[in-house]
């Protein structure tokens, strides 16, 4: 387990992280979204000793990220693997050799069979093998970002860490990506954060996340609710939610959809039953992994609240009325 308790960090005379609290279990696929100079990567940074802080604690599997006591910092740096937007490949260096620089850094020895055998192992993992000796000049964007993946493998890490990994790759090639640390996490049993703003990120693989503002958490919990139905007004205009755009007449109520309750024609039962007619203003709907998520904004009579309520309740439908 990683754990942030009430973590403050300055640059200069300008607070980034206001007292993070968070914690983030072991095996699991977290993410920190917000909007640029939120303190996301800098929060990440702390958490694997790039950045110092200046109050508060982290730690990992109980072992504080102290950068002050060097040589526990570079065995604790040891088991995190850190991937990067820019990739960092080493341009003179080609793929067997990017993918096997952390181990020489460390003093391995790469020429033995057991060596040369993970390497290819990692790079096949990462489906590069017709790529092995080529330099990054010849790769895409995407590739070079698989190489930068397996390169953060080499040394058997417990936790990966990566910082807007896909910012610079198209949406295919993002999913691409995305699928290959779902394939991560769930086959080598490593920890995954992920630092993004891409919400197609965090909806695909995070199973939890928490949402950064201003150097504080706005909140923390499963993608699908804090997206779905997100409450504070930050978030809402972080997802350009259509809320400004809705009636100002009558009674505007938001209905969540969850699962199951996808499959139902709440609305069209409801305005048999009440004898009523509604206007659906605004709907969407989101992948969450293997589950879609939804909502819509109802315009009604005020007259009809009650009723409309009652009837929502009945049906185990969440709702809101939206001011």
């Amino acid at each position: 387990m990683i754990k942030i308790e009430d973590v403050k960090k300055s640059f200069k005379n300008t607070e980034v992280l206001k007292g993070i609290s968070m914690e983030i279990e072991d095996h699991e696929i977290f993410g920190i979204i917000g909007q640029s100079g939120a303190g996301k990567s800098t929060l990440l940074r702390c958490i694997n000793g790039l950045e110092s802080y200046d109050s508060g604690i982290i730690t990992v599997d109980g072992q504080e990220v102290n950068i002050r006591d060097k040589k526990s910092l570079r065995l604790l740096q040891k088991r995190m693997g850190m991937i990067f937007q820019s990739f960092n490949l080493l341009e003179r260096l080609d793929v067997y050799q990017n993918v096997a620089l952390p181990m020489k850094f460390w003093g391995m020895n790469t020429n033995t069979p057991e060596a040369k055998e993970k390497i290819l192992k990692l790079i096949k993992l990462v489906g590069l093998e017709e790529k092995v000796h080529a330099k990054p000049r010849e790769l895409s964007g995407g590739q070079k970002q698989r190489v930068a993946i397996a390169r953060a493998l080499a040394l058997d890490p417990e936790f990966l860490l990566c910082d807007e990994a896909t910012s610079a790759l198209d949406p295919e090639i993002t999913k691409g990506i995305l699928a290959l640390l779902q394939k991560i996490n769930q086959e080598m049993g490593i920890t995954i954060i992920v630092v993004t703003h891409q919400m197609e990120v965090v909806k695909q693989i995070c199973k939890k996340v928490a949402f950064l503002s201003n150097g504080q958490v706005l909140s923390v919990g499963q993608p699908e609710k804090l997206f779905v139905w997100p409450k504070e007004r930050e978030i809402r205009d972080f997802l350009r939610e259509e809320s400004d755009k809705l009636p100002t007449t009558g009674l505007n109520i938001k209905l969540f959809f969850y699962g199951e309750g996808n499959q139902r024609p709440i609305v069209t039962m409801m305005s048999q039953e009440l004898h009523r007619d509604f206007n659906i203003c605004w709907a969407k709907l989101e992948d969450f992994r293997e589950d879609v998520y939804g909502s819509l904004v109802l315009n009604i009579q005020e007259e009809d609240l009650d009723s409309v309520c009652a009837f929502l309740d009945k049906k185990d439908v969440t709702w809101e009325v939206i001011k």
